[in-house]
């Protein structure tokens, strides 16, 4: 069964795309007709394409693996920002640092560096500064959270990205390509699909839009979260940490008590027969 239908597609605009003649030829499969010099996206194969995309982020999210999600336009950076903390994921919706991806391991250096201030400021280094130093490290700190602060938690690359405006956000997508990391994207009809792996023609203007596909994705992706919580519930009991080491203790101490008694028994039984020759 579809996790979306098409009057809830419908309903949120998805269906608008680009003005007819700032189209792109390669979006001709997913166009619909033409109206009013706009074209009609086809939500039919909007709904499939959705589909395909909601799976392969459960499956993602099930294994325990990270999507990034980038938007950075205005009418999609609230939203995005809301959906990915909603179910733990990272996202990027101030600006996509160059290198984000490619040269990752510089972009945990300054991640780190926002770390130590924090340490500093909660073990009282931070108050031992002068004035104006404190007042430089703040601006520091504060322009690494706007930038980086919602990646902070992402110790490694992640397994996919998911992007809104393809054409905004060229560097993500041609850094993902790069590394054969997965793009899902929200491809209007003036954009180019061939860099995209999982392509969601809809309208990537209308917040409405947006905030409705995203929503849908964010669901598919708190099921693989819940499925994989009940999995590691199934195995705990399995395999109990304290239940098991306990008991050959217990068994060793109770044959350690039987013994005593036999032991002082077999001692009774000696002493009488060494005695007997010594009384004739």
């Amino acid at each position: 069964m579809p996790r979306t239908n098409f009057q809830e597609l419908l309903d949120a605009g998805a269906h608008f795309g680009h003005l007819a003649r700032k189209w792109n030829p390669k979006m001709a499969p997913y166009i619909f007709d033409q109206k009013n010099g706009i074209h009609i996206i086809d939500l039919h194969k909007s709904i499939v394409k959705i589909d395909e995309a909601a799976q392969m982020m459960k499956e993602l999210a099930r294994s325990g693996r990270k999507i990034l999600f980038v938007a950075t336009k205005k009418q999609a950076k609230d939203i995005i920002s809301e959906k990915a903390e909603s179910v733990g994921m990272p996202s990027v919706t101030e600006r996509w640092p160059g290198g984000m991806l490619t040269n990752f391991p510089t972009i945990r250096k300054a991640v780190k560096k926002m770390n130590t201030i924090d340490k500093m400021k909660e073990d009282g280094t931070f108050e031992k500064l002068a004035k104006r130093e404190r007042l430089q490290i703040d601006r520091q700190r504060a322009k690494l959270e706007k930038n980086l602060g919602s990646i902070k938690d992402m110790s490694r690359l992640p397994s996919a990205i998911f992007v809104v405006d393809i054409q905004k956000e060229a560097n993500a997508v041609k850094e993902a390509n790069r590394l054969n990391i997965p793009v899902i994207a929200m491809v209007d009809t003036c954009c180019d699909p061939t860099p995209i792996d999982y392509v969601i023609p809809a309208n990537d203007d209308a917040a409405k839009s947006i905030e409705y596909i995203t929503g849908v994705l964010c669901d598919a992706i708190q099921e693989g979260l819940s499925e994989r919580k009940l999995e590691k519930e199934k195995e705990a009991p399995a395999t109990p940490a304290e239940d098991k080491p306990a008991a050959p203790k217990k068994l060793r101490a109770r044959k350690g008590a039987q013994a005593e008694p036999a032991q002082e028994e077999a001692v009774k039984e000696e002493t009488p027969a060494a005695e007997a020759p010594a009384a004739e």
